[in-house]
């Protein structure tokens, strides 16, 4: 039977980074002949309509659509999601970072988080974790129960692979949101204290929340960058930084090993398992061991390179897709 699943597509609406590249490429790779995918989504993006979304579209338009609709389940792919609904519930939780370090959101996101998180982890049928670390933080914190957690790594695709143009230059590349937990200021004080030779640091990403900036005389703040300009840079960079302290996945660290490039990463959150010994790992926090790690990448860039495309080649999105539907199954039944 050809299942109904509603999806929230709201996050599209907020953000071109890790949860949107996790929604397009999801509904691209879900077999039309067993999936009818209807896309439901708050149109609104500024932060004076939070609240409303939050509360108004997440906890009652969205559920009573879904089940207007005869949904057979509703897939909500990030943690906004509603604590009562009677279509079956799939969530998936990049991480729980919000919980975990609540000093690093605003205001809004950390109170309305802290009270319906909880709730939102209750009311799933089926939780779907981005990986073993992310697993663990749910039974630690929310104390899901197991048997509901369904850990489902996210992927990677064109046009992020090794073969095609470079970017020109010299430079080592940041990929990330600007806001806080990004650690952008110790990765900036450790590339300057690495010296490489007059490289410049290119930082892409969107702006977030905290007035984060990054700033110098061999840094370049690029803005958002469409993928296909993205890959470019993966494949031209000296090597590419993402350390984040904390991080559910990391879907740049996977792009950027499938095109090839030399990885520096978080030796904490789910950098270790999602590198798996393809990446150069450092103290997010500490500039002499980013500056350490990032001349080491490029001392080992051929090495790096190898064992970052054998890691990439692991993860794609059919896997994923075919994963989320046996989810929706469960769920449903």
């Amino acid at each position: 039977m050809r299942l109904r699943v509603g999806l929230d597509v709201s996050p599209l609406a907020l953000t071109r980074a890790g949860a949107a590249r996790y929604i397009e490429s999801l509904v691209a790779a879900l077999p039309d002949h067993e999936v009818e995918v209807r896309r439901y989504g708050f149109r609104g993006s500024s932060r004076a309509l939070a609240p409303v979304r939050d509360v108004g579209w997440y906890l009652a338009a969205l559920p009573l659509r879904a089940g207007l609709d005869g949904a057979d389940v509703l897939h909500c792919p990030t943690h906004r999601a509603p604590i009562r609904s009677r279509v079956p519930l799939v969530v998936t939780l990049h991480d729980i970072a919000v919980l975990r370090h609540p000093e690093l959101f605003n205001r809004w996101t950390r109170e309305y988080s802290r009270v319906v998180l909880p709730a939102v982890a209750r009311a799933a049928r089926r939780v779907i974790a981005a990986s073993e670390f992310t697993r663990r933080e749910l039974l630690d914190v929310l104390h899901v129960p197991d048997e509901k957690i369904r850990v489902i790594p996210h992927a990677v695709g064109p046009p992020f692979v090794a073969e095609g143009e470079a970017a020109a230059g010299d430079y080592v590349l940041a990929v990330g949101t600007l806001e806080p937990r990004k650690n952008l200021e110790p990765l900036v004080a450790g590339f300057e204290g690495a010296g490489l030779d007059g490289s410049h640091l290119l930082v892409a990403g969107m702006r977030g929340w905290g007035e984060v900036d990054v700033s110098g005389d061999r840094i370049r703040r690029l803005g958002f960058v469409p993928d296909d300009e993205l890959a470019r840079l993966y494949r031209g960079a000296r090597c590419v930084a993402y350390l984040s302290a904390y991080e559910g996945f990391g879907l740049p660290l996977l792009e950027a090993m499938a095109c090839g490039a030399p990885v520096v990463a978080a030796d904490a959150g789910s950098a270790p398992e999602v590198t798996g010994g393809a990446a150069v790992l450092v103290d997010p926090l500490d500039p002499d061991a980013i500056a350490a790690g990032l001349l080491e990448a490029v001392e080992r860039s051929g090495e790096l390179r190898a064992l970052a495309l054998e890691r990439a080649r692991s993860f794609d999105w059919d896997t994923v897709a075919r994963a989320a539907l046996d989810v929706y199954r469960e769920a449903a039944a």
